[in-house]
């Protein structure tokens, strides 16, 4: 009998093919914190301290390119590169005062545009950056308001401003230093609460600009829920209020955020602000002309303000086209402000920059087209 012939084995079914894991979208370095961008690189077994090195490279030598970190290896600059973009911002624009101020406008990776000015003192600069494309609040007399509120910036579109900055001076040979910020650009930056705070830590970081807290102002319109979370999470900034009416009737005509938090619950507000954080508060007071500057409302403000630490900033109202404002004069400014002093409340009497190129406060707006460019270019090299 004849034996059956053995068949082959079949080959065993191939397994299907693992699906491939899912790819790190490609992250602005500079929307991290000293300590988030620890936490990444402990997460991928490297060591603190390249946090530290990395985060001095970004902002205090305000490199373009993951190739001039000279002092990280090649193949660590590599992951860099695969997970990172610097973030940098184009300079759409650029106009000088003849004071020297210069306001940039910064085109974004959206295309969209805001606006910081850089302005010159004698041994140091003060920057002014915005926190958002457009604003909210609807200010009458700010020309931000006629742009709505588009969106929110990130932390790393507000620190890239000052970085920009601090190179921009750098470039023209400038060794003047940064000292002073000021967050009274374009938005409300208590609007964006977590990414100010987040961009607050990255200035305030010795490896990053290394700023002491009395050199960066935080100027609100009166959001009482984000100055309670300010006085809440301990963030230390001198605090700028943006008052401009000793009346509801008078700030709500001016001001549509106190329809919302009146003048009493604003002030309990700054009055809530624990001791050892309160610093003097600034209440900024524009002067009208026949809307806000006549002196029986310097007396008002005395009594109101009463009790506070605090000081007044007087600011001469910066025109723009369309408003149906006008500024008071010079005169009538300083005669306000006697007032002011003479019942023993501290008052000064601002020298607004750049209104020559509507750079000053209440005058940034972005009406240039951003035409090219909105595209983030190099900033993976």
């Amino acid at each position: 009998m004849q034996e059956d012939t053995p068949k082959p084995l079949s080959p065993p079914e191939a397994a299907p093919p693992e699906a491939p894991l899912p790819q790190e979208p490609v992250r602005n370095i500079k929307d991290f914190t000293l300590e988030g961008l620890t936490d990444w690189m402990k997460a991928r077994g490297q060591p603190a301290f390249r946090a530290r090195q990395v985060f001095q490279w970004l902002y205090q030598k305000h490199v373009r390119n993951f190739d001039e970190m000279t002092n990280i290896s090649k193949d660590f600059r590599e992951l860099l590169r695969r997970h990172f973009h610097l973030g940098l911002l184009e300079v759409a624009a650029v106009k000088e005062s003849a004071d020297g101020s210069r306001k940039f406008a910064f085109a974004l990776e959206d295309g969209k545009l805001i606006e910081a000015v850089l302005m010159p003192n004698n041994t140091h600069f003060t920057v002014c950056i915005s926190s958002q494309v457009g604003c909210a609040m609807g200010c009458g007399f700010c020309s931000t308001a006629r742009m709505g509120l588009q969106r929110n910036l990130t932390t790393g579109e507000i620190v890239q401003q000052a970085v920009e900055l601090a190179r921009q001076a750098h470039l023209d040979g400038d060794d003047r230093i940064i000292r002073n910020i000021v967050f009274m650009g374009m938005g409300e930056p208590l609007h964006n609460y977590d990414n100010l705070v987040s961009a607050l830590h990255i200035l305030q970081d010795d490896h990053g600009f290394g700023l002491s807290s009395r050199r960066i102002t935080v100027s609100t319109s009166g959001l009482v829920p984000g100055i309670n979370r300010l006085a809440r999470d301990d963030v230390r900034i001198m605090l700028a209020v943006s008052l401009n009416g000793v009346t509801d009737e008078m700030r709500s005509r001016l001001m549509p955020v106190n329809r919302r938090w009146k003048i009493a619950e604003l002030l309990q507000a700054c009055r809530n602000i624990p001791s050892p954080n309160r610093t003097r508060i600034t209440f900024e007071y524009v002067m009208l002309e026949g809307e806000t500057d006549g002196l029986e409302n310097a007396r008002k403000l005395v009594r109101l303000l009463h009790g506070l630490k605090c000081k007044v900033n007087l600011i001469p109202y910066n025109p723009h086209p369309g408003s149906p404002y006008r500024p008071s004069t010079p005169e009538h400014c300083r005669e306000f402000q006697r007032v002011l002093l003479e019942k023993g409340l501290l008052a000064t009497l601002r020298i607004s920059k750049g209104q020559d190129i509507q750079a000053a406060c209440g005058q940034l707006i972005t009406g240039i087209p951003a035409a090219r460019g909105a595209k983030r270019q190099a900033t993976t090299a």
